[in-house]
């Protein structure tokens, strides 16, 4: 769809989006959390991992360290032992430790709700300020593009070129241009159901799929074994 005017495709994206709203009215963040703080941490241990891993250590995790001065000032190995099973645990250890330390030494212990701060923390690119930011604060500064949203995205056409889904950035771009920003933070949490469900990498199930009659690569995959 790359030849696509920005008008028709803005056009189709609405329906896109009135489909998901349907399907998945409540979507949200899948990771578990009560405030923006375990939220934070919880999307920094979620990389190279799953929100079910994630969701089964951040309980042990929070209740032993519950609050960024608690878990500031953890010893290392501890907080290995416990998020262990996420996956890559010693930078990701440096990683909670180190955003808490610069939570309570820059920003008087709370955690900072604008894009530009939440980025300077360790562990903590554009895609987890954008969770953080669009889910516990109510502002859409950008939309979520994992792995689910950049293969979506990529299969339902609503970039420009035919981007590598791994290009987050550039797919992120494309995606603030087409889908209002009110939108942003459900259209990522909607997108990322929807990969899980529906669209999944391997072998979608394009005919049970509500967006098919707007998706370019509807029944491409009805051959794969």
């Amino acid at each position: 769809m790359a030849d696509e005017p920005i008008a028709d495709k803005k056009k189709r994206t609405r329906k896109i989006l009135a489909g998901l709203h349907k399907v998945y009215p409540d979507a949200t963040c899948a990771l578990e959390h009560v405030d923006a703080f375990q939220l934070l941490i919880a999307t920094i241990l979620s990389a190279q991992s799953t929100d079910v891993t994630v969701n089964k250590v951040t309980p042990v995790l929070f209740a032993k360290y519950p609050t960024p001065q608690a878990l500031a000032g953890a010893r290392p190995t501890d907080v290995e032992r416990i998020i262990h099973r996420t996956g890559f645990f010693r930078q990701k250890t440096k990683s909670v430790i180190g955003a808490s330390q610069a939570i309570i030494e820059r920003f008087g212990g709370k955690v900072p709700n604008d894009l530009d701060s939440l980025i300077t923390l360790p562990g903590v690119a554009r895609k987890t300020a954008n969770v953080v930011l669009g889910t516990a604060f109510g502002k859409n500064e950008g939309v979520v593009v994992d792995t689910h949203v950049g293969r979506l995205a990529t299969r339902l056409g609503m970039t420009w070129t035919s981007r590598n889904p791994k290009d987050a950035v550039r797919i992120e771009q494309d995606l603030m241009q087409i889908v209002p920003r009110d939108e942003w933070t459900f259209f990522g949490h909607s997108l990322i159901w929807h990969g899980r469900q529906i669209c999944i990498a391997r072998k979608p199930r394009c005919p049970d799929c509500l967006l098919a009659k707007w998706c370019p690569s509807a029944g491409m995959f009805n051959n794969l074994g």
